[in-house]
């Protein structure tokens, strides 16, 4: 420590031995002294417990002590009272204002800057009646990363997903690095479809980057998306939500057990849940071509943590829609998508071929032609009339 750090420290010990209002007239000059503000003895009282409390707060961040000068800069520039610094060097206070908003590893927000621009951005979308997201982020298998291959290619990994975020986000949005493989993305005037979009690119760019590190462990970019005010109209509701969010899309996107070679048709999950048709006994050779990019597609995308034969991807509320070729260029809304097909919304007293080609249009995809085999259809309500497809290799 510096005669300067010790001189501070002592100072802390003589102003708990006085009385309060001795305190404060003390700190009254004292900030004066060392900011040049006039300010008022109860003011002054109350910055130097914000001190005290900043101080502990960056010492059990760091894990290390932090002198009580750079606490001091730190609560008098968040106040605005520090206007002309007596501490330090201006580009010292410069420095010290950066590493105490940013994560040294990847150069992202830190957990402090997310609480406070959280609230900040929410109040702002409260005011001014408009959406924003919560995307709450993790790297899938990071903790096998570390055990097998070390912190220092661990750490490569993290970088690289800061980078990816840097690089997709818009100039408008915030990223953070909230924990250890932790980040939130605060999306500002991003309706639920935009933020499910770019969350998906985030994964698909951060796939294609991370390749470089040719590490044999699946890693990736897992998310959860909560909206306001669709989901909760103040922090600790949107967290909730996104976190729930988060989980489930891990449940959902864990490899399910290998499935017995069946049918040259597909069967897919029902809409509304029933049991599929059982399939025939006749062996059915691999998907490929158009027909595997779309399942695989499936696979990739947020879906319910519900337990399926056929994992289905909802696709309610995205812009997904199919052009069929045998019904005279017509469209219908894609509203779900399986490994095994896709279920489409037609308009009341419209009827659907028995066979027919489509081409999918899917958020994060390009299209997709494929077959199509009608095998359920529920009656119609206010929406139109719902209809199983299944891929037909």
């Amino acid at each position: 420590m510096t005669a300067e750090d010790s001189f501070l420290d002592l100072l802390i010990e003589t102003l708990q031995a006085l009385d309060r209002p001795v305190r404060g007239q003390f700190l009254q000059r004292f900030f004066k002294s060392i900011a040049q503000v006039e300010l008022p003895e109860a003011v002054t009282l109350d910055l130097w417990d914000q001190v005290l409390l900043r101080r502990k707060e960056l010492s059990e961040n760091l894990g290390k002590p932090v002198s009580l000068k750079t606490a001091i800069v730190d609560v008098l520039a968040a106040t605005n009272f520090l206007r002309t610094p007596v501490l330090m060097e201006y580009e010292d206070l410069k420095k010290l204002q950066v590493n105490a908003a940013t994560d040294a590893l990847t150069g992202l927000y830190n957990r402090r800057l997310f609480e406070e621009y959280f609230v900040k951005e929410l109040n702002r979308a409260k005011r001014y009646n408009q959406h924003m997201a919560l995307v709450m982020m993790d790297l899938h298998k990071f903790k096998e990363v570390n055990d097998r291959f070390g912190h220092q290619l661990g750490d490569q990994a993290l970088q690289i997903a800061a980078a990816t975020l840097r690089k997709t986000l818009r100039t408008s949005d915030y990223a953070f690095r909230i924990g250890g493989d932790e980040f939130a993305l605060l999306l500002l005037q991003c309706d639920p479809e935009q933020a499910t979009t770019l969350s998906r690119r985030l994964r698909v760019n951060y796939d294609g980057a991370i390749a470089s590190l040719k590490i044999d462990a699946p890693l990736a970019l897992d998310f959860g998306v909560s909206i306001f005010p669709e989901d909760g109209e103040n922090k600790e509701a949107l967290i909730h939500v996104a976190d729930e969010r988060l989980y489930e899309f891990k449940n959902a996107n864990r490899a399910p057990a290998a499935a017995p070679a069946v049918s040259r048709v597909i069967p897919m999950e029902t809409p509304v849940g029933r049991e599929a048709a059982p399939a025939q006994s006749m062996p059915r050779p691999p998907l490929t071509g158009v027909a595997a990019a779309a399942a695989a597609a499936a696979s990739s995308l947020p879906i319910g943590a519900e337990r399926r034969k056929w994992e289905r991807v909802s696709l309610v509320g995205t812009r997904a829609y199919a052009v069929l070729n045998e019904v005279g260029e017509k469209t219908a809304r894609v509203l779900d998508l399986s490994y095994g097909g896709v279920c489409l919304q037609f308009s009341a007293g419209e009827e659907a071929p028995q066979n027919f080609n489509a081409v999918l249009h899917v958020p994060i995809l390009p299209p997709v032609r494929v077959s199509l085999a009608k095998t359920s259809v529920h009656s119609a309500d206010e929406n139109g009339i719902r209809v199983g497809c299944a891929f037909v290799s």
